[in-house]
């Protein structure tokens, strides 16, 4: 058990300092390529912290842990949204601008409702991967376009406001860019396999199935750097890094990292991923704006919405403990 829980702290450090690295040096390249940093921004930063989502999936997949992939995502929209963003929220209240209202939290909703459909047959096949994918390239189309066409008129909000690009690195020699390129291919996919690992040992003790492996160490696990970049936000007085780091987050990890397990290890799934786990997703995502709209016209969370959304955090995690 000890060992298990050293390869599963172990592989979570290394899977996030290894992705911060990788996506650094994506990032300086791209610049040092003559991209425009809001385009960077939209792109490789945007996807950052859905890394370690990423290529997690892609390790339980390639060991036929298919419902541990499905259940990481799952389980990282949820804390991405409870846990993240209710501890987020006790720093202070969250404004939430009136574009992240009505385009990107309406997006994500969209999203999720897709990936239910997807998956209410209790099959998660190829072809799904594929229209997953495919719209995970159209939205990332429409949102570059957006975004310079908001450029264009100097109005460069939207997703714009959402992306710190002064996280661009500028100045960074194309060569240690490409270093930390290499680093992060070589040592994301192990610390993924050491996480995977690590939980699965962790897991088994406790006697639990694959897809609450998912739900919980290793979705809590893959969504701790959208908490540092969440609070980091609420410092630098940026609300809408915060809001738009988890519905982005939230984006990437229901159309892009859904689309792997999809693609690598088609096949049934844990009829409980959607009668449970997918309706707690929609519940949570739905209640985001509600609780932001109840506001009025400061349209924020609270401090006690924070509350709120911790307690279902753990209310939710507890149940599943007590299910397995």
């Amino acid at each position: 058990m000890l060992f298990n829980i050293f390869i599963l702290l172990a592989g979570l450090a290394l899977l996030v300092w290894s992705a911060d690295k990788f996506v650094y040096g994506a990032a300086a390249f791209a610049r040092n390529l003559g991209l425009p940093p809001l385009l960077i921004g939209l792109t490789i930063v945007a996807m950052g912290s859905s890394t370690p989502e990423m290529f997690v999936a892609a390790t339980a997949s390639m060991n036929n842990m298919t419902d541990t992939a499905i259940g990481n995502v799952l389980g990282s929209n949820v804390a991405n949204i409870t846990l993240i963003l209710g501890v987020t929220a006790l720093f202070g209240a969250i404004a939430v601008s009136k574009q992240t209202l009505t385009r990107e939290i309406p997006l994500m909703l969209a999203a999720t409702a897709v990936a239910g459909y997807l998956l209410h047959d209790g099959q998660l096949s190829r072809n799904d991967g594929l229209i997953l994918l495919g719209l995970f390239i159209a939205l990332m189309a429409y949102l570059i376009w957006q975004g310079l066409q908001q450029r264009k008129q100097q109005l460069a909000t939207v997703v714009a406001d959402d992306i710190d690009t002064d996280e661009i690195p500028l100045g960074v020699p194309t060569y240690i860019a490409i270093i930390w390129i290499i680093v992060g291919i070589i040592l994301l996919p192990l610390s993924a396999d050491w996480m995977v690992q690590g939980a699965v040992g962790i897991a088994k003790a406790f006697h639990l199935s694959d897809l609450v492996i998912g739900l919980t160490i290793i979705a809590v696990g893959t969504s701790l750097p959208e908490l540092a970049a969440c609070i980091a936000g609420i410092i630098k007085k940026e609300d809408d890094l915060a809001i738009g780091n988890i519905v982005g987050s939230n984006l990437f990890n229901i159309l892009a990292v859904l689309a792997i397990p999809g693609l690598i290890a088609p096949g049934a799934i844990d009829a409980a991923a959607f009668n449970r786990d997918f309706f707690m997703v929609l519940a949570t995502s739905a209640a985001l704006p509600l609780l932001v709209l109840l506001t009025g016209k400061r349209r924020q969370l609270t401090r006690w919405h924070g509350l709120l959304f911790l307690v279902i955090f753990i209310a939710y995690q507890s149940a599943l403990f007590i299910a397995r």
